[in-house]
Parts: C-alpha cells; sequence; structure tokens
C-alpha cells in the first residue's frame, strides 16, 4: 500500500510539472503574441497617441476641429511609415513632457526643443526642425530688439525655451500658460514684449488686425523633435528610420514649403539622422 501511495504521489507530482510547464509556456506564448502586436508599448496597439497644443499656428493648432501645423502633419506621414495612426490630444506645454514620461502619451509633438535638461524628463528623437526666436511687440511700441527688454514687462509662455532664455537674461518674465495667454497680454497692453517661437509670433501679428507687431528675430541654439517616454528606444527608433523616410521622399520639404514659405533653411542644418538627401520643394512635387 505505500509503495501505491508513492506511485500515486510521484504520478501527481510529475503532472503538476506538466501543467506548469504548460503555464510557463502559455505565458510565454501571450507575452510573444502581445509584443508582437504592439512592439513599440503603445497605450493602443496601432495608434500613436500623441499630445500636443491647440493655438500654436503654423506649428500645432487646431482648425475646423482637426489638429494639424507643420509638425502633427510631418508626425501623422512619420506615423504611416511606421504602420501607425496617430491620435492628437490638446494639452498646455507646460504639462506635456512630464505627461508622456507619465505614458499619458505615446509622443509629444509641438516644436519641442531639444535641450540637456528636457533629456532628464523624456528621450528625443532626432530633429526634424530648426527654429527662430521672434520678439513680439504691441503696435506703436519702440522696442526694436532683445537687447532693448531689460525692465520690461516680458510675457513667456511657461515652460519654453522661451521662458529659460528669458529668465537666464535676467528678464523677470510674466508666465502664462498658453500662447492665447501672451497674445492678449500684448494686445490689452498689460505686457510690453512676448519672446516666441518666431513662426508662431509671425502668425499671431498677422492675425492680430494691426494690434502686434513683429520686432526682430534670431535664432534658436538647437533643434525640434519629437519626445517619447525614457527607455523607449523601440519606438524613438522607429520614428528616426520613418523620419528620414519622410524626408527621402520630399515630405518634409513640401510641408517646410507650406507652412514656412520663404523661410530660410539654415546651412548647417540636417533633418533627421543627416545622412539623407534633402529633396528641394520643386523636385519633391
Amino acid at each position: 500500500m505505500r509503495f501505491r501511495s508513492a506511485l500515486t504521489r510521484a504520478a501527481a507530482l510529475g503532472a503538476a510539472a506538466v501543467l506548469a510547464a504548460t503555464a510557463l509556456t502559455a505565458c510565454g506564448d501571450d507575452a510573444s503574441t502581445t509584443e508582437a502586436a504592439n512592439p513599440y508599448g503603445l497605450l493602443q496597439a496601432g495608434v500613436l497617441r500623441a499630445g500636443t497644443l491647440t493655438d500654436a499656428p503654423p506649428n500645432v493648432y487646431l482648425k475646423d476641429g482637426k489638429f494639424t501645423g507643420f509638425d502633427n502633419d510631418l508626425l501623422t506621414a512619420v506615423a504611416a511609415k511606421a504602420g501607425l495612426k496617430v491620435e492628437f490630444v490638446g494639452t498646455d506645454f507646460s504639462a506635456l513632457l512630464s505627461q508622456v514620461n507619465n505614458h499619458k502619451f505615446d509622443v509629444g509633438s509641438s516644436s519641442i526643443t531639444i535641450t540637456e535638461a528636457r533629456k532628464k524628463t523624456v528621450d528625443f528623437g532626432n530633429g526634424y526642425d530648426f527654429g527662430y526666436f521672434g520678439l513680439d511687440v504691441p503696435a506703436g511700441s519702440s522696442i526694436g530688439g532683445f537687447d532693448q527688454l531689460a525692465g520690461k514687462r516680458v510675457v513667456v509662455v511657461q515652460g519654453t525655451v522661451q521662458d529659460d532664455y528669458a529668465t537666464r537674461e535676467n528678464l523677470n518674465p510674466v508666465r502664462v500658460p498658453d500662447y492665447n495667454g501672451a497674445i492678449n497680454q500684448l494686445k490689452a497692453g498689460t505686457a510690453d514684449a512676448w519672446i516666441a517661437p518666431a513662426e508662431i509670433g509671425d502668425t499671431s501679428a498677422a492675425d492680430s488686425g494691426g494690434k502686434i507687431k513683429v520686432a526682430a528675430k534670431q535664432l534658436s541654439p538647437a533643434p525640434t523633435a519629437y519626445a517619447v517616454a525614457k527607455g523607449n528606444d523601440k519606438l524613438r527608433e522607429a520614428l528616426n528610420k520613418a523620419l528620414d523616410e519622410v524626408i527621402a521622399d520630399g515630405t518634409w520639404s513640401k510641408l517646410q514649403a507650406q507652412y514656412y514659405p520663404g523661410r530660410p533653411i539654415p546651412a548647417d542644418f540636417k533633418p533627421g539622422s543627416g545622412t539623407v538627401a534633402v529633396p528641394s520643394p520643386s523636385a519633391a512635387s
């Protein structure tokens, strides 16, 4: 009887081992299936959820209920090359990078200048654009340059590189959460100047009905790029590869011509990896 019990126990243990091995294999299969279906760790497989802004034309903005602008149209083209669709969601710039790293968004799209400080919060893809600082002032202002801002009431959007610049220059800036807030301060005469991304400043002045003018511009020191969560190398590398593809097929050049007509491209700026030839807009059409 004891011998038979021992055999029964041995058989039971063997069956348990087989079941455990089967379960582990199944779990492994599930993990492999999940990774294959969602290789970039997106919030939803096949969909790139992008945090962006609603009020910063021509870079990122809403038009007729649709997110558009150079950055967003480029991201849509880049995502398509990677086999992804884009879902845009509006947010404030001051919160965007932390939201990307906390996985509220898969990517941040908002003419985000690469800085060492920002690299501590997110990872960046390759640069896709350059930019200028613009200095917008109320019509009739005597301010004509960045060197005339000491002692003036200067407004900036919180968390931007323009905010960094104003702080570094000891201008004690007035910080607002969005671009509409900055524009409204100039129109109301409660600010003497607004340091803005130049393209956004240009559009804002043109749309102000003569209440705002552009006083000066200067080249920004670093490129702009899409932001992804720290450590999401697979997504970052996929976006970099796809960016090179839309540069090579002429999409990047077409969008540059569409959104920034006549804007000169600095001779030393190379979009993407820098290894892809950039067609001219005419050659790309």
